[in-house]
């Protein structure tokens, strides 16, 4: 779970407009016993998250390829790597996924040459990082791992601020890391709970960023994802109360969401196979598990909505600005 984070640089990136419901739960310290959690806030949280989920047709137009899969995937593979890299916060990867997700729900970019993608991503995560970590590299450090291109810190934060005006200032979204601490909460207590509950998270967290990479999970609420994310993460090693773990949550979308998660996320993903709890907690893995994730290719999408690269496309207009590697090779 993410600390508090600098609320003045957040309220520069969100015109200076937050709500309540605007500040999550991902940016409260989390207690060791995970005591339940403001009613409320919880409320105030479900009742705002579509407003921060992309426009309801993306999921259609990603399945029917309107929407370049094959480069999305791309720009996301790039951002898990960066994210790992730099040791950002969980959320800070999703948040970006989700603003790069939105912004391509209501705009589309041309497909020269891969450069308005990462330019995308690029901007995205740079915004993300700003909302959530506590040090954020210099545009220029931000873009390594050998990218095709490197663009220029005025280009990406002029691409930054047409990013966030697409996405109406609401840059502090709502994801499923706000509703983790309820969820587990939820969860029945025992003599070792933080033994018990400090795996779950960590499980729950691992499986939040690997939905990132599998375009069905964009049909799904944040709520849902995070109830999901702690059934799956649990198993069957605990009886669930289910009138207090549906309180909030719509049971039926959590219960396709979990279904997914176990077909897509755990039988097939080495990553997201779930250490199962003991009385000694587990030795950290890679950060978040985001290493694991990015080496994964069966997360990449549903398996029925793979996309082979296509063709060149029509030569555009380079971007001002912008240098061409032509030593580095594609993002792998």
């Amino acid at each position: 779970m993410s600390h508090s984070p600098d609320h003045s640089a957040s309220n520069f990136y969100a015109g200076g407009d937050v709500s309540d419901a605007d500040i999550g739960i991902s940016d409260l310290q989390p207690s060791d016993h995970f005591p339940p959690l403001d009613e409320s806030l919880i409320k105030r949280l479900i009742d705002s998250e579509h407003d921060h989920m992309p426009q309801h047709d993306y999921l259609r137009r990603c399945r029917d390829r309107s929407i370049d899969l094959t480069t999305r995937q791309d720009s996301i593979h790039w951002i898990l790597r960066v994210h790992a890299h730099y040791h950002f916060r969980p959320v800070t990867a999703f948040l970006s996924v989700n603003y790069l997700d939105r912004f391509l729900s209501s705009r589309s970019l041309p497909k020269a040459k891969g450069w308005p993608f990462q330019l995308l991503a690029v901007a995205c995560l740079s915004l993300a990082a700003k909302i959530q970590e506590p040090c954020v590299p210099l545009i220029l450090d931000l873009q390594v791992l050998e990218p095709k291109f490197i663009f220029d810190p005025k280009t990406v934060q002029r691409m930054e601020l047409y990013v966030m005006s697409n996405l109406h200032w609401r840059l502090l979204s709502v994801t499923p890391f706000d509703f983790l601490d309820y969820f587990i909460s939820k969860l029945p207590s025992s003599p070792s709970n933080s033994n018990f509950l400090r795996p779950i998270l960590s499980s729950s967290s691992d499986l939040i960023l690997n939905t990132i990479r599998v375009i069905d999970f964009l049909g799904f609420p944040p709520s849902a994802i995070a109830a999901a994310a702690v059934l799956t993460a649990v198993g069957e090693s605990v009886d669930l109360p289910e009138d207090a773990f549906y309180e909030r949550a719509n049971k039926e979308m959590v219960r396709s969401c979990h279904q997914l998660m176990e077909g897509y996320l755990v039988d097939t993903c080495p990553s997201a196979r779930l250490k199962r709890q003991t009385a000694e907690p587990p030795s950290p893995s890679s950060p978040v598990g985001v290493l694991d994730a990015a080496a994964c290719a069966s997360c990449d999408t549903h398996s029925d909505n793979r996309v082979s690269l296509s063709g060149s496309g029509s030569s555009q207009a380079e971007p001002p600005n912008k240098r061409l590697r032509s030593s580095a090779s594609d993002v792998q």
